[in-house]
């Protein structure tokens, strides 16, 4: 896997390497919300889903970086049936004439119709390589990984991590912190593989802190993002922390609760709420708002990294 480049300004995490024509700065929008102004707190929006149609939110700033490092070789990625992030990498290889392959958790899918997920990926050319679950578990330990180079004939391909989280996706990220400077006292991001949080908490200002909600279930994320900050910086950047408590049973899973959380949020904002990630980030700051975590005064901003499945 790729490692930070020795200058990381050189790499303009900013920029478009690609050609693919983001809207970057992405919009940061104030919006008005009882639960909030009630309690003295007000709310933006970064509207990092309105970056490109098929690449969106931090899919791009993450996958941007790579794609440039890649320098047209085949990409290969991890993720599950359900990646928001294989979708990308394979609307990535359409645009730009990349071949892709998506290394899937579950050898069983192999056998079944694909989901309207893989079948987006299938359909935008990506390769589909399912591999066991014990072998996926496995998939960062060298030897490991070698096989399923030489399992996918990918022995020659440019890899990109589970979620596209690696150091150079953390420098990606750091630009949405940089965009958000003197706007926010507090930054919130829905976490998945912990990149984008990496990389917002360093690309922040002094006085600005980041807070990252998790939506899989386990408390590992503190270290994650901990080792993608070393990675990419040699050690911790930025003012951080993680609050567990709004994963509503983990990764692809909700409850009435936060459907119905999501839907009024819609209705008073008519803003489309993506379930997954986005959703539990704003009901887990809801909740953080009315017990009080937020003093009077304080300026909270929502990274919408995503938009529900079309």
């Amino acid at each position: 896997m790729p490692d930070a480049p020795d200058d990381p300004e050189a790499l303009d995490p900013t920029g478009d390497p690609t050609g693919l024509r983001p809207r970057v700065p992405s919009p940061l929008c104030p919006v008005a919300d009882g639960r909030f102004a009630r309690r003295g707190v007000r709310l933006l929006l970064k509207r990092d889903d309105l970056i490109h149609p098929e690449l969106i939110g931090n899919k791009w700033r993450k996958l941007a970086p790579n794609l440039r490092a890649a320098a047209g070789r085949t990409l290969l990625t991890f993720g599950g049936a359900y990646s928001n992030h294989l979708r990308a990498t394979a609307a990535a290889g359409r645009l730009l004439g990349l071949p892709t392959i998506g290394v899937v958790r579950g050898d069983e899918l192999a056998h079944r119709p694909l989901n309207p997920s893989l079948t987006r990926c299938a359909a935008d050319g990506m390769r589909l390589h399912f591999v066991d679950r014990s072998t996926y578990r496995r998939k960062a330990e060298p030897r490991t990984l070698a096989e399923i180079l030489c399992a996918a004939d990918a022995r020659d391909a440019y890899v990109v991590p589970e979620g596209g989280s690696n150091a150079l996706a953390v420098h990606g990220c750091q630009a949405l912190g940089a965009e958000l400077r003197g706007h926010a006292d507090v930054v919130a991001v829905a976490c998945g593989t912990g990149g984008t949080l990496a990389g917002l908490a360093a690309g922040l200002a002094d006085g600005q802190r980041a807070l990252g909600v998790p939506v899989l279930k386990g408390g590992f994320l503190d270290a994650d993002v901990r080792a993608l900050q070393d990675s990419a910086f040699g050690g911790r950047r930025g003012t951080w922390s993680l609050d567990d408590r709004f994963h509503f049973g983990g990764y692809a899973r909700t409850a009435p609760e936060l459907d119905f959380f999501a839907e009024d949020f819609e209705q008073r904002h008519g803003l489309p709420v993506e379930r997954l990630y986005v959703a539990k980030m704003l009901y887990g700051l809801v909740a953080l708002t009315e017990e009080g975590a937020f003093a009077p005064g304080t300026t909270v901003a929502a990274v919408v990294t995503g938009a529900p499945l079309v």
